[in-house]
């Protein structure tokens, strides 16, 4: 109950924005160093025709480098920029189009800091004449300088079954740490995980392609973003998302008790979203019914 009145009392504090327009051009009005997040899934080239037109691989880059200008201009200097993105295969071949969006957003200032796989571990199997069916996705990860925020024990994982019998018997070996053969400077030392519950995971996300979201052409499922949003913010931060879509990353952020800004170019998504958001805080912050009890006379 008590967490209950906290989660309550800090949601009031909180504010969802969402605006209409494209991004380019809303962002302008921005304060500059005053978002701590981006988690954003443009579309594709070539992709979300029907609803967003589709932009060309060979003019992606520059189509891209507009928008992203004002990201890194309104990113706080600790903030993080989360881009999830694709390259499309074509008559055989893989596009290069993500490869020299990496390249150009570099020379535009910002360090290609990480990058994540999204591992679709529900993906249907199957086959092109040439290759399988892709069950992962990019999440490139962008930052103003190498000092950003970042809080790995919020994404910690039970430790798994491995180490039930990998820590039963030690080798002296395991005891000390065991540096690379390659002088690489990693190393290891298996001691450490004994009495541990939780470990750090990798930088492969294992997730559900599954969400209950069906309005939009390309909806990706709540624990993606919210993962994300607990690695690198914290309650009261402000998450951006510029290709708002059906609003899922707004809706986390919601949750876990973040300032939110969604922003998409078309009429119909800014309305849903907006109704969405507006009836998921009425429902979390209406006052709790009281119910009349009979006395005893």
């Amino acid at each position: 109950m008590r967490r209950l009145k906290f989660k309550k009392r800090n949601m009031e504090k909180i504010k969802t924005q969402i605006l209409l327009g494209d991004c380019k051009d809303v962002l302008k009005d921005f304060s500059s160093n005053c978002i701590d997040l981006i988690f954003t899934s443009p579309p594709y080239a070539d992709r979300r025709r029907h609803t967003y037109g589709g932009i060309r691989p060979e003019e992606y880059v520059d189509w891209f480098l507009l928008r992203s200008d004002q990201f890194l201009r309104i990113l706080k200097p600790e903030g993080t920029f989360i881009l999830n993105i694709k390259e499309k295969a074509e008559n055989g071949e893989r596009h290069i189009y993500v490869l020299e969006l990496i390249l150009s957003l570099r020379k535009q200032g910002w360090l290609w800091t990480e990058e994540f796989v999204w591992h679709k571990k529900n993906c249907y199997p199957g086959k092109w004449p040439n290759r399988f069916r892709d069950s992962w996705e990019r999440l490139l990860q962008f930052n103003k300088t190498n000092k950003f925020k970042m809080f790995q024990e919020e994404v910690m994982i039970p430790v798994g079954e491995w180490a039930k019998n990998r820590l039963k018997s030690l080798s002296e070996t395991d005891k000390l740490r065991d540096n690379a053969k390659n002088g690489s400077g990693f190393g290891k030392n298996v001691s450490n995980w004994i009495n541990r519950n939780k470990v750090y995971p990798t930088n492969v996300l294992h997730l559900a392609t599954e969400c209950s979201n069906r309005n939009h052409s390309a909806v990706f499922p709540e624990s993606l973003p919210e993962w994300f949003i607990k690695l690198f913010t914290k309650e009261g931060d402000t998450v951006l998302d510029p290709f708002m879509g059906s609003g899922t990353t707004l809706r986390v952020a919601n949750k876990l008790i973040r300032n939110s800004i969604g922003i998409d170019i078309l009429p119909e998504y800014y309305k849903m979203v907006k109704k969405e958001i507006k009836e998921y805080e009425q429902v979390l912050l209406e006052p709790k019914a009281k119910y009349e009890t009979n006395k005893p006379k």
